[in-house]
């Protein structure tokens, strides 16, 4: 099996790595660059553990392969803390108890921040839409959605 040499962009700083050309984008993130934020829950796309943003579009980062994202940005949950703060999202997740195991929460609280960046002050029911291809088994969902909807408020008002 042959390798490729990958050069990305993620959060925000240029990283270079070599993987087989097979290599899931999980994968690569969590072993070769050091990124564990990325958690694995299903390997096939459907639970959301796994998500990041490739040039700004939310994906599955265990059905992209790695060889795909050369010259691309990619941001992880490692992303959302500047200059040492949590961003508003993971402060108002913990402020609201919405995690427990923190399998999912690593990809919940990248898909509400692409939606929160899209739509600052979203509905509940544009939440749960925006977050339903993000499954939590212990949490239940409700902590998740009021959080989400606390942490857009604070970031509308941090945007005036």
């Amino acid at each position: 099996m042959s390798g490729v040499h990958v050069s990305t962009t993620i959060n925000g700083d240029p990283v270079e790595f070599a993987c087989p050309q097979d290599e899931t984008l999980i994968n690569s993130l969590r072993d070769r660059v050091g990124l564990t934020g990325v958690k694995e829950g299903c390997g096939t796309g459907d639970c959301g553990a796994c998500s990041v943003t490739l040039d700004g579009r939310l994906v599955c980062s265990c059905l992209v392969l790695s060889a795909e994202v050369n010259g691309k940005e990619i941001a992880t949950v490692e992303g959302m803390v500047e200059d040492g703060k949590l961003h508003p999202l993971q402060q108002q997740f913990i402020e609201h108890a919405a995690l427990q195991c923190g399998i999912c929460t690593p990809g919940i609280l990248v898909a509400a921040k692409v939606l929160l960046e899209r739509n600052p002050n979203p509905s509940e029911e544009e939440i749960r839409y925006a977050l339903a291809g993000n499954l939590c088994r212990c949490t239940g969902y409700d902590k998740i959605v009021r959080a989400v909807q606390a942490a857009g408020k604070e970031m509308r008002k941090k945007s005036r």
